[in-house]
Formats: structure tokens, sequence, C-alpha cells
């Protein structure tokens, strides 16, 4: 069982038909927000075309939602697939990043940098 599966209610920041919003637990920036899938997928790639569509609808969502709080320069949209990519939590989630203007000396290259040495070109 994921640890996604014992998320309290009044942490569910907007329910859809196939995944949820909480705000991250341990974020990377003020208003991350992760969505995640309501029945335990493991990754992207085993989302349907229907959870497909609702994802890329719930990225906007989660925009808003952030923009009602702040007013980010940027963003990171991000999904691990795989141990080997990163992945930690096998149950689907993508990661909402808002991203400001110093919050890192150099952003270039973005999310490249998951590699070492690959994000400096």
């Amino acid at each position: 069982m994921s640890v996604f599966s014992n998320i309290e209610g009044n942490r569910i920041i907007h329910q859809g038909k196939h995944f949820f919003l909480i705000k991250d637990g341990y974020p990377v920036s003020p208003g991350h927000i992760l969505i995640i899938s309501n029945i335990e997928k493991i990754d992207y790639f085993e989302l349907d075309k229907n959870e497909l569509k609702e994802l890329t609808e719930l990225i906007h969502k989660a925009k808003d939602i952030i923009e009602t709080e702040s007013k980010p320069d940027g963003y990171n949209i991000g999904m691990n697939c795989g141990e080997v990519a990163g992945q930690s939590v096998m149950h689907f989630h993508c990661h909402i990043i808002p991203r400001f203007k110093g919050d890192m000396q150099n952003p270039k290259g973005g999310v490249r940098h998951c590699v070492e040495g690959k994000g400096n070109y």
C-alpha cells in the first residue's frame, strides 16, 4: 500500500475523477503541488487516455491554485518514472513546482540537472 493511499481528506485541495491534488509535504518551493492518481498506478506510462486527458486539465488547475497564493515566474512539471529516474513512491504523482527569480543561482538547463553535469551546456 502506498503512502498516498493514507492521505487525510483535509489535505486534499481538489478532487478529480482520476486524481486528487495536495500541497507537497516536502515542498521544493512555496506552493508545490502534487497530482496523485486515485487508483494506485506505478507511473505515467500506466495511465490510460482518459487519465492523461484529466492530468493535463489538472496541471492547469494546480497552476491556477498556486497563482491564487503567489505569482511564480515559471514552473517545473515533473514525473519520475522508475527507481533509476528517482521515483521513490511507486504510486503515480506529478509535481507542479512554482519557480521564482533568484531561487537558484543559474536555472539554465532546468530538468536537465537530474543527471549530474548535463544541465550546463
